[in-house]
C-alpha cells in the first residue's frame, strides 16, 4: 500500500505543477500514468513541440517543458507509479480513498486530484480508403521527431493549432510544407495564422485551401497525395509524408466509471471555490475538468492546481489554520541555498 497526502492521476504538466504548490504547503504527492514516463502528452505525443504561452518562455518546447518541471519539484520527492493506469477508486469510512490500478497496486490518501489531461485518446483519422496501408510508411497522425522530416517533402491537413504550429515549425526542416484545409477560415491562434500567411507570401509554405486531401499513393511508402479543390478541382502532390492533425478523440476511461458527474466527456467541478468534484475530497485540474468559462490551457492547469492545494491542505488539516507566504520571502527548499543541489525526483515504478 503506498500511501500519500495527495494522490494525482496523471503526470502531465498539471499533475507535475500540483507537486510543487502541494509542496510548499509540506504536503506529500504521489502520481500514477498509464505512460512509462511523466509528462503526458508532452513527452509521448509532441515532445519537440513548441509552446509559446508558459510565463517566461517566450518558446519552450513540450519535452524540454517536462524536464523544467521535472527540476522544479526534485527537491520535493514525489513518488510515481508509472505504466499503470487508476483503475478502481473506494471511499473508506474516514473518508480517505484507495485507488487500486489495473496492475493491483493500492495507494492510499486523503485527497485525489484527477489531472488525466484529455484522458486516453485515439487520432481522428481522415476517411480515406487506403490510409491505414501507409500507417507507419509514410502516414503519422502524431510527430514526435521532426528530425524524421528532414529535407522531405511534406502535407499536413487540419486547421487547428497542431496542423498551424507544425507546419509553421516544419519550414525550418523539411525540403517543402504543404498545408491543406477544408475551410478558408483556420481555428488556430491568429498570430499562428498570420505567420502561416507570411510565409504563404515568402514561399515556404503551400497554402491550400478550401480543399481536402481524397487519396494517397504509393507502394511500400507514400510517394504522393490527391486534393479536391474548390469541390470540383484534383491536384496531386509529391510527399514523402502525409499528417493529418485533426485532433484527439479523449475518453475519460475506468475514471468514468467513479461516480462523478460528467459533461461531455470531461468532469464537472466548482470553479468558485476549489475545483472539487461532486464527490468531497476528489478534484479534478487541467484539460480533463469542465466548468463555465474552461479553457483548455497549460497556463490555467496551473492556476488550478494551486487553488486546489490551499483546499486539500484545509481538507487533510481542518483544525490548522495556514497563513500563505510568498516564495519571494520563505523560500523554495533547493532553490534558496539550503541545497547546493536539487536530487532528481524519486521514481517508483511498479512492476
Amino acid at each position: 500500500m503506498i500511501k500519500t497526502d495527495i494522490l494525482i492521476i496523471g503526470a502531465g504538466p498539471t499533475g507535475l505543477f500540483t507537486v510543487f504548490e502541494a509542496g510548499l504547503l509540506k504536503l506529500k504527492c504521489h502520481l500514477i500514468d498509464a505512460l512509462p514516463q511523466p509528462g503526458g502528452q508532452c513527452s509521448e505525443i509532441y515532445p519537440k513541440k513548441p509552446i509559446y504561452d508558459i510565463p517566461a518562455y517566450p518558446e519552450i518546447l513540450a519535452g524540454d517543458l517536462t524536464e523544467k518541471l521535472l527540476e522544479q519539484i526534485a527537491s520535493f520527492q514525489p513518488g510515481f507509479t508509472l505504466g499503470e493506469r487508476a483503475e478502481t477508486i473506494e471511499k473508506l469510512e474516514d473518508d480517505t480513498f484507495i485507488v487500486t490500478t489495473n496492475k493491483g497496486t493500492k495507494h492510499h490518501a486523503p485527497v485525489i486530484a484527477i489531472a488525466g489531461g484529455l484522458g486516453s485518446f485515439e487520432p481522428r483519422k481522415p476517411p480515406i480508403p487506403n490510409i491505414a496501408e501507409f500507417e507507419n510508411s509514410g502516414v503519422e497522425y502524431i510527430i514526435r521527431d521532426p528530425e524524421i522530416y528532414r529535407n522531405k517533402k511534406v502535407v499536413i491537413a487540419g486547421g487547428g493549432d497542431s496542423a498551424l504550429d507544425w507546419a509553421i515549425f516544419l519550414t525550418n526542416v523539411a525540403s517543402e510544407v504543404s498545408l491543406v484545409h477544408r475551410r478558408n477560415e483556420f481555428r488556430g491562434a491568429l498570430d499562428s495564422v498570420e505567420k502561416v500567411q507570411e510565409l504563404k507570401n515568402t514561399g515556404k509554405i503551400k497554402l491550400i485551401t478550401p480543399a481536402e486531401v481524397k487519396e494517397i499513393h504509393g507502394k511500400d511508402h507514400l510517394t504522393g497525395v490527391s486534393i479536391i479543390l474548390n469541390k470540383n478541382e484534383t491536384i496531386h502532390l509529391e510527399a514523402d509524408h502525409f499528417i493529418p492533425l485533426f485532433g484527439l478523440s479523449p475518453k475519460l476511461g475506468p475514471i468514468g466509471n467513479w461516480g462523478l458527474e460528467i459533461e461531455k466527456n470531461a468532469i464537472k467541478v466548482n470553479n468558485a471555490l476549489d475545483y472539487q468534484t461532486n464527490i468531497p475530497g476528489i478534484y479534478a485540474i487541467g484539460d480533463v475538468n469542465t466548468y463555465p468559462g474552461k479553457l483548455k490551457l497549460i497556463l490555467c492547469g496551473f492556476h488550478e492546481a494551486t487553488l486546489m492545494c490551499q483546499s486539500a491542505y484545509k481538507r487533510i488539516y481542518p483544525n490548522k489554520k495556514y497563513v500563505m507566504k510568498y516564495t519571494t520571502v520563505g523560500g523554495v527548499e533547493g532553490f534558496d541555498g539550503t541545497k547546493k543541489e536539487a536530487p532528481k525526483a524519486v521514481v517508483k515504478k511498479i512492476e
